[in-house]
């Protein structure tokens, strides 16, 4: 199964495990599984980091490394396809990270391990 991280997701992963469901922590251990990061989390999350709304015990650059490495984690760029893909989408979910987010695992047909409830009005595959 191919699996994209939403940002909290990936940054539970890394910094607090407990926070992620039973069932995304099974998922994300099973080597059978391609694990994704998008850049866009990379994104949100240095954005996030400059205003002072989420604070990190390491550089963004090492957490990444460190996930791509250990737990082969794949970074997935944003195309131009899947910024086409948006246009798609009904604008039930008002943030442009997670609308970016969907439109890739759409497109790249993965399942979305969020706990974001608002995806649940796309009719996307979720994990949680």
């Amino acid at each position: 199964m191919k699996l994209l991280l939403d940002t909290h997701p990936f940054i539970w992963w890394t910094t607090d495990p407990p926070k992620l469901s039973g069932a995304a922590r099974d998922a994300l251990a099973n080597p059978e599984n391609e694990v994704l990061l998008s850049v866009v989390s990379i994104w949100e999350i240095q954005i996030k980091k400059q205003l002072g709304k989420i604070t990190l015990a390491r550089p963004l650059h090492e957490l990444v490394a460190e996930e791509e490495q250990s737990n082969a984690v794949w970074l997935l760029p944003v195309l131009a396809e899947h910024v086409y893909a948006l246009e798609a989408l009904p604008p039930h979910h008002k943030d442009p990270f997670d609308r970016l987010l969907l439109a890739q695992a759409q497109h790249e047909g993965a399942v979305l391990v969020s706990c974001d409830h608002a995806f649940g009005a796309y009719g996307a595959a979720l994990l949680w």
